[in-house]
């Protein structure tokens, strides 16, 4: 298979062999579906895994912020973080301090415990890999939100813009290529400072968005860009959906890398964008709340019953159907740098 996620129709597939159901499962596995949340016993804990495997710098940065985005994605606070670290031969002590210190300031900036993990060295690896868990728990009062509740008719919003964490990767890992490529050194700088201004965190628009009784769904933009995770929202609803091109916030920093390196960066690795779905009634409500708060949003479309499809509404009025990227763009470009074998 291609490197990076698996393709969703064997997901699924491998799904349907899943352990029967416990009753204090409240959310399981499925597409869309990226935590789990248990009741035990009157606390709903929420548990998250994911690794980071296409950056090189700030691993164990980008660990914790995915992680706890898709807790936060539920309604809940993140509240405890473990990470696997697994490192190539060639990696140093003071490596692995840093990328410790890494974990920890992350933690300590979203109010995050590190309750433990594993690190060791493993043959075979050419960089480090961070796989972290986050747990965390629902607040008395706050309802489970997830993608598959998204409702017909209502409409579809996003935030920040696209694609911030694969322009940021490429921007650090790859500013060889992109310069000699044209693109300038202030651009390239400007586009790995994405990492930190807007960031990856989407917790402050996840809490601000569950705070709106009418919210249907919520669920961050990963890996696969903003294609996939629509794509995502609607095989967890079961409905169909629309988006107009136009309305698509694409980051001057991300039209140039991608433009630069052949990429569309509607494909490409995009965590710090969160989608949210409500009534379209009470959208402009929730667009001026968070920007009180000073974080950009935009409706982009709506989502449909289920037989009228995925269909995007190109920049020239055309209705197609919803492109699908079997694999990340950033995926793709790091693949195409990597010799077989390497």
């Amino acid at each position: 298979m291609e490197a990076g996620k698996f393709p969703p129709e064997l997901l699924q597939r491998l799904l349907l062999d899943a352990p029967a159901a416990d009753p204090s499962v409240l959310l399981g596995p499925g597409l869309g579906l990226d935590a789990a949340v248990l009741d035990l016993g009157g606390r709903r804990l929420v548990v998250k895994s994911d690794p980071v495997t296409m950056a090189a710098d700030r691993i164990g940065w980008y660990a914790v912020q995915v992680n706890a985005n898709d807790v936060a994605c539920t309604g809940a606070a993140p509240r405890w973080f473990l990470a696997t670290l697994l490192a190539p031969e060639s990696f140093s002590e003071d490596q692995a301090a840093a990328l410790f210190a890494e974990v920890s300031a992350a933690c300590r900036s979203l109010g995050v415990t590190l309750v433990g993990g594993h690190s060791e060295v493993t043959v075979g690896l050419t960089r480090p890999i961070v796989a972290g868990t986050m747990l965390g728990e629902l607040p008395e009062g706050q309802r489970l939100i997830a993608a598959r509740d998204a409702r017909e008719g209502d409409s579809i919003i996003v935030t920040k813009g696209i694609a911030i964490e694969g322009t940021a990767g490429l921007a650090r890992d790859c500013a060889g290529p992109l310069a000699a490529a044209g693109v300038s050194p202030a651009m390239i700088d400007r586009a790995a400072a994405l990492l930190d201004d807007p960031g990856l965190s989407i917790l402050a628009e996840a809490r601000i968005a569950a705070g709106f009784a009418s919210l249907n769904a919520l669920h961050d933009v990963t890996e696969g860009g903003l294609i996939t995770g629509l794509r995502e929202l609607a095989a967890a609803s079961g409905l169909g959906l629309a988006v107009e091109e136009d309305s698509i916030p694409i980051l001057p920093e991300t039209a140039e890398v991608c433009g630069a390196l052949g990429l569309d960066p509607l494909g490409l690795l995009a965590s710090g964008a969160l989608l949210a779905t409500l009534p379209a009634p009470d959208a402009p409500r929730l667009l001026l709340a968070l920007e009180r708060e000073g974080i950009d949003a935009w409706e982009i479309g709506q989502m449909l019953a289920p037989e009228e499809g995925l269909v995007l509404f190109s920049r020239s009025g055309e209705e197609r159907p919803l492109p699908e990227f079997r694999r990340d763009e950033l995926a793709r470009y790091l693949s195409a740098l990597t010799p077989p074998g390497g």
